[in-house]
């Protein structure tokens, strides 16, 4: 009995895969009559991310995975613009002046950090008085659908990470194992590095995995296995959702399905966000 009960679970997580990797590759044709990219007045730069059915969450068997990446199918029923990059110091500046939420130094092009969830809704805000779009922080099925990009393994690239492929490991006092690469491609020692110096996943996103956690809209809550359509997350909490990993951690915390959270007055060191757009 034993032995057939092994066949059979090792049969259903066959199935599980099969089905998996069925459930991943269902993405919409492109959208008649929108633009493939988008660059707003303050030179935020968006790819357009179709809509389309996704398995949320990661396998059992994969490295590090906690107990609340489960698996489930989620659909995205709507394309949306999803920033290329996060948001940058000089992007912040233009609309967050120094005297109100205190100066961040740095290269123009180097993400913010130490930005709350509260400071995200206050810069969107700004944003949206310009008149150029709907602005918004992603909801977290969003951030991973474009995270993975049509991809099922932990990565975008593979199941493996590596210094090359992502900004982690930066850390003199907790994690240097990126250092001396850091070093020899001419970036800086702790602390993230400018946008656009890794290469961008299938669908266009920099830095998704690494560089600096990213502010996601929903609160910080379990989610289950059924199947589900744009998910917005539990409808109170006290912690909000975060995303891919930073420059200051491990290299498995940058995983596509890898989930934290914040308070979302706290103003992280190693966090920052982006935004999506909405097409009407």
């Amino acid at each position: 009995m034993r032995k057939k009960t092994t066949i059979s679970n090792n049969v259903s997580l066959i199935f599980l895969v099969l089905v998996t990797v069925t459930i991943i590759t269902s993405v919409s044709a492109p959208v008649l009559g929108v633009e493939n990219t988008f660059t707003n007045a303050l030179g935020m730069e968006f790819v357009l991310i179709p809509s389309g059915t996704f398995t949320m969450g990661s396998p059992p068997n994969e490295p590090f995975r906690i107990d609340s990446e489960v698996l489930h199918p989620v659909t995205i029923s709507r394309p949306f613009y999803m920033q290329a990059t996060e948001v940058t110091l000089k992007q912040w500046h233009s609309l967050m002046k120094p005297r109100m939420m205190g100066y961040r130094k740095g290269a123009d092009n180097m993400p913010v950090t130490r930005v709350s969830w509260f400071d995200c809704m206050e810069f969107i805000k700004r944003l949206n008085k310009l008149g150029q779009g709907r602005y918004r922080l992603p909801t977290e099925a969003e951030w991973e659908y474009a995270a993975k990009a049509g991809t099922s393994t932990a990565y975008s690239w593979g199941d493996t990470i590596d210094c090359e492929k992502a900004m982690y490991g930066n850390n003199s006092l907790k994690n240097d194992e990126c250092q001396l690469y850091i070093q020899s491609i001419g970036l800086q020692t702790d602390q993230p590095a400018q946008v656009k110096s890794y290469r961008p996943n299938p669908w266009g996103l920099y830095d998704m995995h690494g560089n600096v956690w990213e502010w996601c809209m929903d609160w910080y809550g379990n989610y289950g296995a059924s199947p589900v359509t744009d998910p917005m997350g539990p409808e109170s909490g006290t912690m909000r959702i975060r995303r891919g990993g930073s420059w200051f951690g491990y290299g498995h915390s940058c995983r596509s399905s890898n989930r934290s959270s914040g308070h979302p007055a706290t103003r992280y060191q190693t966090t920052g966000f982006r935004l999506v757009r909405e097409i009407p």
